[in-house]
């Protein structure tokens, strides 16, 4: 592997270990692509073209599986993924007028008619905006307004949500219960040639996407991807996949197609290594269990609650996981009391944690070995290709060295354009020549790799001390009788705010009490950063990427105070 700038070797202000240049305070990526691997930059590509170029050629594409339904068995060969998408798009175009720039707003969860929808709607230069199932009317109201949306594609569970929007809607199938039938994307599929859409000039600086990021500690925002950053990012999947030497892997898909991870690594990447993907419609423990063994699954991208569950849960020894041969996490931080309770349980697995958020389009570090994860198991690893960082004291704007916790600025190809039609949020988050506030507290080690502390925002200021959530949730979650936690601050009089956790036993462990927790956190950390409260709970609220809730705790915590008065 070669350095990310080929100037760097006669820097004598870069570092080769870690990729820190001490004048510029830039952390640069410690590989290189190579010219097959480089990001496309001829300027009128779009993000489907590129991903259709990629499937396996016409003599493969017929009997290579692309989509298994974990449920029906259901399959979807290469070739008729790409006779589909034709289709579709040829029905929405022709059919009923989709043109470049319209807003299609898509609320399902996940489906074989997922990926097909998503790169029909791109190949003809319309933008997609998906949402969540679980949402309000309410908040798909907000959605459907917000970002503009000409048509929607729903689910037919959920497709009462959209009538108060007056947005015209497809549904994904027809009901046969349906006493008011809708058009469906399967009915254009099944009746529409697969016609020549005339050239509709789309250009990689076009805007592909509106993700709205999942407002775990403020409200959600309409984050603006373009052609160019999924096309970067395409290509950065790709690599990691070939790298990984996993192109033969079976993967299982859980998360959310509507959201940044699914969406990029299921609903787009991995076709462009010609893999095949099981698909889960909603994620279910057992189920999941249950896919593992009967598909022979080899590969799963996942969240931590997830490697949480597998380290906690008692009752695996009646399923074969012994095809399991590799298990990403990302979407929220795992901890290294989780990452080596799962290497001791798995010890044939290898797990490797990755960093990214919507706004860098899901991706920013990746581990190119086992080895690498295993000697870092707190470590979320090494800039990908392409990406560049910088660690800046929030207090000073000083970049920072290695060892040094600061706010993680990144830069590359991935990153979003803009907040949609929200000005002052975008200038907040961008800083000069492109640096993109990730507010994310970070340091990066002598070798490059980097450790994600927690959101600054969320950060409890305790007496003048700064209390990390994620470093109280990662101690719970190492108890034997907690199943999983989360860490709130409260506002005191005194010191300002105090640590409140919120705990859930394990199933066997009633007799757990308050006091033990408080106990067994204080016997492993300072004093300032002790657990001062603690409530038990059924299940701790997480977003469909993993991430906790904590607005929903807080406001929770000060119902219970509110009743103790």
């Amino acid at each position: 592997m070669g350095f990310a700038i080929a100037d760097e070797e006669s820097n004598p202000n870069f570092d080769k270990r870690s990729g820190f240049d001490s004048q510029t305070g830039i952390y640069h990526s410690l590989v290189q692509l190579n010219e097959n691997q480089k990001i496309p930059t001829q300027p009128n590509l779009d993000i489907a073209t590129f991903v259709l170029s990629q499937f396996p050629p016409p003599y493969q594409a017929e009997t290579k599986v692309a989509l298994i339904n974990s449920t029906t068995n259901h399959q979807v060969t290469y070739a008729q993924l790409r006779g589909s998408i034709n289709s579709l798009a040829a029905g929405l175009y022709h059919g009923l007028g989709v043109r470049k720039g319209n807003v299609i707003f898509i609320l399902s969860p996940n489906s074989l008619l997922y990926p097909t929808i998503c790169l029909a709607v791109l190949s003809i230069g319309a933008v997609i905006t998906t949402a969540n199932p679980l949402n309000t009317a309410a908040e798909i109201i907000k959605q459907v307004n917000d970002s503009g949306a000409n048509l929607a594609i729903s689910s037919p569970e959920e497709m009462h949500k959209l009538y108060p929007t007056g947005v015209p809607t497809l549904v994904t199938s027809r009901c046969k219960e349906d006493s008011n039938p809708h058009l469906s994307v399967e009915e254009l599929i099944e009746n529409c040639e697969p016609l020549t859409i005339p050239t509709t000039n789309i250009t990689q600086s076009d805007t592909a996407a509106i993700l709205y990021s999942s407002g775990t500690t403020g409200t959600s925002k309409g984050v603006v991807l373009t052609h160019s950053n999924f096309v970067s990012l395409m290509t950065l999947l790709k690599w990691s996949v070939d790298v990984s030497k996993s192109q033969d892997d079976v993967f299982l898909c859980f998360v959310p197609m509507f959201h940044i991870y699914g969406l990029a690594f299921f609903g787009l990447g991995l076709f462009c290594s010609g893999t095949t993907t099981i698909l889960m419609e909603r994620f279910d423990f057992i189920g999941m269990l249950e896919a593992i063994q009967n598909h022979k699954v080899s590969n799963i991208p996942a969240v931590p609650s997830v490697i949480l569950g597998l380290v906690k849960y008692n009752n695996l020894g009646g399923y074969d996981l012994s095809s399991l041969r590799r298990v990403g996490s990302g979407a929220a931080p795992l901890s290294k009391e989780v990452a080596d309770g799962f290497r001791k349980k798995f010890p044939w697995v290898n797990l490797r944690q990755g960093y990214g958020l919507t706004e860098s389009c899901g991706a920013a570090t990746f581990f190119v070995s086992e080895d690498e994860a295993k000697a870092r198991p707190a470590s979320c690893a090494r800039l990908l290709p392409n990406f560049s960082a910088k660690v800046v004291d929030f207090e000073t704007g000083l970049a920072l060295p290695p060892y040094r916790e600061g706010e993680l600025w990144l830069k590359s190809p991935t990153v979003m354009k803009e907040y949609l039609g929200n000005e002052e949020a975008t200038n907040a988050t961008f800083y000069s020549k492109g640096w993109l506030k990730t507010g994310d507290l970070c340091y990066f080690d002598d070798e490059g790799y980097l450790y994600i502390v927690d959101r600054i925002k969320e950060l409890i200021k305790h007496n003048g001390y700064q209390v990390a959530p994620a470093e109280l949730e990662a101690i719970l979650t190492g108890h034997p009788h907690i199943l999983d936690a989360a860490v709130i601050p409260i506002e005191d009089e005194e010191s300002g705010q105090i640590p409140v956790a919120y705990v859930v036993r394990a199933g066997n462990a009633e007799e757990l009490t308050e006091d033990q927790v408080i106990k067994f956190v204080a016997n492993q950390v300072a004093p300032y950063k002790k657990i001062r409260r603690v409530s038990f709970i059924s299940a701790i609220p997480r977003s469909a990427a993993g991430k906790i809730l904590r607005r929903q705790l807080v406001l929770h915590s000060k119902g219970l105070i509110i009743s103790k008065l």
